[in-house]
């Protein structure tokens, strides 16, 4: 009927009176609405092939093999009548034999291809929200796939003509779909490393799966991949990379906000009590997960790049914290600044040194880690040997770094104290108001409120350190005093019994510290160093009441036994004498010349100008 149907509307076509096809539709509208009813069943058939043979109703999928193989026949016919009227249009419109028959292609085989393929896509809708939210379970969520391709293959095959190859067909098409659904989610920039990992794992487990159904890889084209594993791993390990990045910018910025604003309740207490930053911990943490993820990879490379990149991060965030202290401490150490804010300044920098003997605070007898051994037994599995002669230095040279970035945190903690509480008082050392004054002592009892007031919140290792900065800044403050407008050392002042006065004081406090009961335990400093480098206020008196020809002598042996000892200064301390005058100076800086001292270890006297 269909043959009759395009065979009249064809002559009607052909015939003077065009006004008739119109007429002639009206006649064929009934079988137009069988046919649309046909072609429905039909593509319902063809979308459910697989079922079918699943279920074994082999006699419904034989039929249709048959209805699209007849139409595929006729299609040919048709395409060849089609084609020898292009190429002999007057030869074959005067043999009627050539234009009888269908006259339009009906293509029900390319229909059946595609069908095939619109079977497929809802899996892989499907398959995407399950990949999404459990991206490690990706070859249990394409088990239907090969199910597919076995069904087909047992199944299938031997109802179907032999020359449509059917296997071969639907293995192209889905290995097609397999291809162009990952390639969309790797070239997707927001794809996670968890997601990005198990795509590259899946590649040999499918190749895997499709050799089982009898497929070499090199019959499955394009490589499922594009052959981009290499540039894959390149990019799980730079999503890695980039993800430790953003979480470390993201956590100093919150940190540096808080720290400028200096609010109140920023900061945390440890179990200890110790004053701690809010992000210490989430940073150890999130470096944590990610060593993790790099580790899921089972591959060095992959591991060792984002290790360095976490190396990286770590010196970066050591020099940021240091430089964001020096830029806000110079707001204290102006003599006209505000100090408003300056407690909790302070504060912030007990709990920034806390965190760096946090990051490397080993108790082995208490079975307490830090961060920072604990991130290197997570690291050690995950490297070679060779890369991990590399990580032992990149560890000394962190750990080195928290030790230095604690101690600055201390040191500057200590010039504040002396830029801002002790900025009058370290002014008159040595002027008319020393001698009827008791600076020294006022300093002390500063020192004792400082100690009293953080030593339980700073960690007990750092206390020490607190100490020993508070003696070494007091003596370098009290030598550098020489300098003080009006300083001055007469024959006749009692300057002598002065300085054994504050020396007195300096040593009765720090000696005293060991046997406090508020901090017993805590302070374990060695008084016998302390008062060893107070020693060298003995040299600089020794300089003042020295006769002028003595004077030479006196810097000979202070020279020897300070190597770094500074001219200047000697300078200044001889212009301070009343009796000086240049012959005085001209005799030291020719003994200077004369004397030659070997270097060594750093003294006191370096930092004294």
């Amino acid at each position: 009927m269909r043959d009759i149907r395009d065979d009249a509307m064809d002559q009607i076509k052909r015939a003077s009176d065009a006004s008739l096809e119109s007429h002639l539709q009206d006649y064929f509208t009934r079988l137009d609405d069988v046919i649309e009813w046909f072609d429905d069943h039909l593509g319902t058939a063809c979308m459910n092939l697989i079922p079918l043979v699943q279920a074994g109703n082999h006699g419904t999928v034989v039929r249709l093999a048959l209805i699209i193989e007849e139409e595929e026949k006729s299609d040919k016919k048709v395409k060849a009548l089609q084609d020898a009227q292009r190429e002999y249009k007057d030869l074959a419109s005067r043999f009627k034999s050539m234009t009888s028959g269908p006259k339009q292609l009906r293509g029900y085989k390319e229909k059946f291809l595609k069908t095939i393929e619109a079977y497929a896509q809802p899996n892989f809708d499907k398959a995407e929200g399950r990949f999404l939210e459990e991206p490690e379970k990706l070859p249990k969520i394409m088990a239907w796939y090969f199910n597919d391709l076995n069904a087909v293959k047992l199944g299938m095959a031997n109802l179907m003509p032999k020359k449509w190859k059917i296997f071969k067909t639907y293995t192209e098409i889905y290995h097609r779909m397999m291809h162009d659904w990952l390639v969309k989610h790797i070239d997707n920039p927001e794809l996670s490393p968890p997601h990005m990992l198990s795509i590259i794992d899946w590649s040999e487990k499918y190749y895997a799966k499709m050799t089982k159904l009898g497929w070499d890889q090199k019959d499955l084209q394009p490589h499922v991949l594009d052959a981009r594993e290499v540039e894959l791993i390149r990019e799980y390990r730079q999503l890695i990379v980039k993800s430790v990045d953003e979480w470390m910018d993201r956590m100093f910025s919150a940190d540096k906000k808080s720290f400028i604003e200096r609010k109140p309740d920023t900061l945390d207490n440890n179990e200890h009590g110790y004053f701690r930053t809010k992000t210490l911990g989430d940073m150890w943490r999130m470096l944590k997960e990610q060593t993790a993820v790099a580790g899921e990879s089972g591959r060095t490379d992959v591991a060792e790049g984002v290790f360095d990149a976490m190396f990286r991060a770590l010196k970066s965030r050591q020099n940021m914290w240091q430089k964001m202290v020096d830029e806000e401490s110079l707001k204290f150490k102006q003599p006209s600044a505000d100090q408003e804010g300056m407690q909790v300044f302070q504060d912030w920098l007990i709990a920034i040194a806390n965190d760096q003997i946090a990051c490397i605070d080993d108790n082995e007898d208490a079975g307490q880690l830090g961060y920072l051994t604990r991130f290197q037994q997570d690291l050690e599995p995950l490297v070679t040997p060779k890369y991990m002669a590399h990580a032992r230095t990149e560890l000394d040279a962190l750990r080195d770094g928290f030790v230095d970035l604690g101690t600055h945190c201390i040191a500057t903690f200590v010039s504040l104290i002396f830029n801002v509480d002790f900025r009058s008082t370290v002014a008159d050392f040595f002027t008319a108001k020393w001698y009827n004054e008791y600076a020294m002592k006022r300093i002390t009892t500063t020192f004792d409120d400082y100690i009293g007031d953080y030593s339980k919140v700073l960690h007990h290792s750092l206390l020490d350190i607190l100490i020993e900065e508070l003696a070494d800044e007091l003596l370098v403050h009290y030598l550098s005093s020489v300098r003080n407008k009006g300083a001055k050392f007469r024959r006749t002042d009692p300057f002598t019994e002065k300085f054994k006065d504050d020396i007195l004081t300096v040593f009765e406090f720090f000696q005293n510290l060991n046997t406090r009961a508020d901090l017993a335990n805590l302070v374990t400093v060695d008084f016998a160093i302390i008062k060893q480098k107070w020693r060298v206020v003995d040299k600089m008196v020794r300089l003042l009441e020295a006769d002028k020809a003595g004077a030479v002598l006196v810097y000979e042996e202070f020279k020897r036994e300070y190597w770094d000892l500074q001219m200047n200064w000697v300078e200044a301390v001889l212009r301070s004498r009343d009796d000086f005058d240049r012959s005085m100076l001209s005799g030291v800086k020719a003994k200077a010349a004369e004397v030659y001292v070997e270097r060594g270890p750093e003294t006191i006297m370096s930092k004294v100008k």
